[in-house]
């Protein structure tokens, strides 16, 4: 008993020896990187891993690589990696996972953080991969949220939403304005354009004008391959955090995307964005949004939008065949065919269901 109180208290010690020279008090985040797949080598990788371990975070590499303060996973090859991080991410052994790819639930995606290059100012991009809905304006709606989420678990207690200005702007700013008044706060940002307003123009995006820049997950994912590689050619994406955490209502697994160029500044960056959800305590937030986005009417408000777009034709009601593993994918299904594409299988009595990775959208069957 009294050697199990005496490895309490080192413990306790060794704790608060490392939140005084880290800054970062209480139990490490543990966070595991895939390190196998990417352009620019394993070694990488595994530099990211080490400088991050150096942050008070435990850094779990899965991969072929070992150093000094990284805890390493050793697998054979990348698909035996993912495999791995899900085993790990699934028996709670870590907290989250920095990876380069993932195949998303429809109504999940990732929130996007950068460094702006006029002033050197953080932005969230709402979202990067993924989609959080087939129709555009909807997922743009539900994007402004998720990007609020992460924002706020990050420390920002208010922050600032822009729309950029792509299709599905202003019916996206009628929606948002529309659940303001009904009791969610959003501050909208200023547009730093003469004629001023919430939607926002590339100027904008240089000069990081919102914290939170809403926009469909396309358009994202070349904005933040951009903002990160804009130094080096896009070959190395050498800033900021990467694509970011999957983000959705009701779901609690934290997968963060990084791509096959970037460079190990960035892996680092993602890796403590994971960090800080981690501490910020991201799907806590996450479950307190909706549930004052709901009471102001945020369910009405999309389904407001649904009706507006409904083919004057009622759809075909198809029954799912009962769920079954999936473990293999069709990719490169055209996104507004995705759901299409799953019924028509369904019909067949073939059980599948639909995603959205980094490499586009893709049909999962067993």
């Amino acid at each position: 008993m009294a050697n199990k109180i005496e490895k309490m208290v080192a413990a306790t010690f060794a704790e608060i020896a490392e939140g005084l020279e880290t800054g970062n008090f209480g139990k490490k985040p543990k966070i595991a990187l895939t390190g196998m797949g990417s352009e620019h080598g394993e070694e990488n990788a595994m530099e990211a891993a080490i400088a991050a371990s150096k942050e008070g975070i435990e850094v779990y590499y899965i991969g072929t690589l070992e150093a000094e303060g990284v805890i390493t996973v050793k697998v054979a090859n990348e698909e035996e990696g993912h495999h791995k991080m899900e085993e790990l991410l699934k028996s709670k052994e870590v907290d989250g996972a920095v990876t380069m790819h993932y195949p998303f639930p429809i109504g999940v995606s990732t929130v996007g953080r950068v460094e702006t290059p006029a002033k050197g100012k953080e932005m969230y991009l709402a979202t990067t991969t993924g989609t959080s809905s087939a129709d555009r304006v909807e997922g743009m709606i539900k994007n402004a949220v998720y990007g609020i989420i992460a924002a706020k678990t990050c420390g920002n207690p208010n922050p600032t939403v822009g729309i950029l200005n792509v299709d599905g702007a202003r019916q996206t700013e009628i929606a948002l304005k529309k659940l303001k008044e009904n009791g969610y706060a959003i501050s909208f940002a200023e547009s730093g354009r003469a004629d001023g307003g919430c939607v926002m123009r590339g100027n904008d995006i240089l000069q990081g004008t919102p914290d939170v820049m809403v926009c469909d997950s396309l358009t994202g994912n070349l904005l933040v391959k951009m903002l990160s590689s804009y130094t080096t050619g896009g070959s190395y994406e050498a800033s900021g955090y990467g694509y970011g955490p999957g983000i959705g209502e009701g779901y609690d697994q934290l997968v963060m995307i990084i791509s096959r160029a970037s460079g190990a500044p960035l892996i680092t960056g993602a890796i403590r964005y994971a960090a800080q959800l981690v501490r910020g305590k991201v799907f806590d937030i996450s479950a307190k949004e909706f549930e004052v986005a709901h009471k102001a009417g945020f369910k009405e408000i999309l389904a407001e939008r649904k009706a507006a777009e409904k083919p004057a034709a009622e759809e075909e009601e198809v029954t799912a065949p009962p769920k079954e593993v999936v473990t293999e994918q069709i990719p490169g299904i055209e996104i507004m065919d995705l759901e299409e594409g799953v019924k028509a299988l369904w019909k067949e009595g073939i059980y599948a269901d639909s995603g959205m990775g980094c490499t586009g959208p893709v049909i999962l069957v067993s």
